[in-house]
């Protein structure tokens, strides 16, 4: 006879179990819930109670992260897929294809960036008149002078 623990019946896991299993840091789980990608119910102790499902969301979290998708976007994917489950194979399915586009995107760019690194003195300063990495074809001085590098990266958010 197997004697199974009220802690292994339970169907809830603590903030430290959760941080645990998953292998994030509980200020990482409170980050996650704050942003609305996970969410956990209170005990009566008003402690954090999350459901076992959210150890998958958590996993597809960290891989969207990993890949570099912004948390806005991983947040925005997550609001269509129920809470109250784990994840699905289906589910995962089209969380990854819609980013499948943009992965792609990111691809091409870095394999750009990496053929072009060649031709690169690696000076760090960026003020090649023509340099092919930040500044092709001179098209930044038809703006005229000055930083429109950094003055490019505020208003169109690309770095």
């Amino acid at each position: 006879m197997t004697i199974v623990r009220n802690s292994e019946m339970r169907r809830e896991l603590t903030v430290g179990e959760v941080a645990e299993r998953s292998g994030v840091a509980v200020s990482t789980l409170h980050f996650y819930e704050a942003k609305g990608l996970i969410r956990s119910n209170r005990s009566r102790g008003n402690q954090r109670r999350y459901p076992r499902s959210v150890l998958r969301r958590v996993a597809v979290i960290k891989v969207a992260q990993r890949t570099g998708i912004p948390l806005s976007e991983i947040q925005a994917a997550l609001t269509v897929l129920p809470d109250d489950r784990p994840l699905t194979v289906q589910d995962w399915a089209r969380l990854s294809e819609s980013w499948h586009e943009q992965l792609n995107a990111r691809i091409a760019s870095l394999m750009a960036l990496r053929d072009h690194l060649t031709s690169c003195i690696g000076c760090g300063c960026l003020s090649l008149r023509e340099c092919p990495l930040r500044n092709p074809y001179d098209v930044l001085s038809m703006e005229g002078a000055g930083p429109r590098l950094m003055d490019a990266t505020e208003e169109d958010g690309q770095p």
